[in-house]
């Protein structure tokens, strides 16, 4: 059986998710660019690059961006944008990166991060993050908040994109979020296809433990890209931002 991220983030996923724009992705960059204070032409990762959304906002600019995905459709979206030849793109598991790291900075956005059933797992993207970053550089991993999450979870909804109805379902269980996504063709254009989406649930007291046991040092924790501090009951997002001993 595969798991659900091996097959979720393929031609269906550009549909359910159109609606990520790249203007708001060069918005989120200029507060990343004062966040990890780096000088034009620092070697950034962006870990999880889905699209590729930021690393070309990263790339445009100034920086020397590498964008890593575990799906060849997404990279391959990625690859046909507007100054998509600045970037280097690679297919890799975030577990185990087929580079010898040197890089600035790394991202890891937009809740990829808790996929994995074992603690142990999302550890192992944390030392990653470590391996690829020189000592002194610096990280940003940008997660959904817990509680804001539980608060204001719609259970489901409804809409269409094109020729497409799309019907998503959600719920916390099990200490996950999971999202059933069903994709239906309109006028009988053919059968309907189902997705199953799951990130476990962490705390910012769970990540503290998880990236000191990475050896990774954090710094600031942020509740969205416009606001200051995290606040455990309001924000939407925790953006822990952090370096390399």
């Amino acid at each position: 059986m595969s798991e659900w991220y091996e097959t979720c983030f393929g031609e269906d996923y550009l549909i359910v998710y159109r609606h990520r724009d790249f203007s708001g992705a060069r918005h989120e960059v200029e507060s990343m660019i004062q966040w990890l204070r780096l000088p034009r032409g620092a070697k950034v990762l962006d870990l999880c690059c889905g699209m590729g959304r930021h690393s070309l906002a990263l790339s445009q600019a100034g920086y020397e961006v590498t964008g890593v995905d575990l799906s060849e459709v997404l990279l391959r979206e990625a690859r046909s944008q507007d100054g998509a030849e600045k970037v280097t793109w690679l297919r890799s598991d975030m577990r185990c990166l087929p580079l010898a790291g040197g890089f600035d900075a790394v991202v890891n956005l937009f809740t990829s991060f808790g996929y994995f059933e074992e603690d142990e797992e999302q550890i192992r993207v944390l030392k990653e993050i470590f391996r690829m970053l020189k000592p002194g550089g610096r990280f940003i991993i940008d997660f959904l908040n817990p509680a804001y999450v539980i608060r204001h979870l719609v259970p489901h909804s409804v809409r269409e994109d094109g020729d497409t109805l799309i019907d998503e379902s959600r719920r916390i269980e099990e200490g996950y979020v999971k999202k059933d996504i069903q994709l239906t063709p309109k006028n009988g254009g053919g059968p309907s296809r189902m997705c199953r989406e799951r990130v476990k649930l962490y705390t910012l007291e769970d990540f503290r433990s998880m990236i000191a046991a990475a050896g990774l040092q954090l710094e600031t924790v942020h509740g969205s890209y416009d606001e200051g501090d995290y606040d455990a009951e309001s924000s939407s997002r925790m953006i822990f931002t952090g370096v390399r001993p």
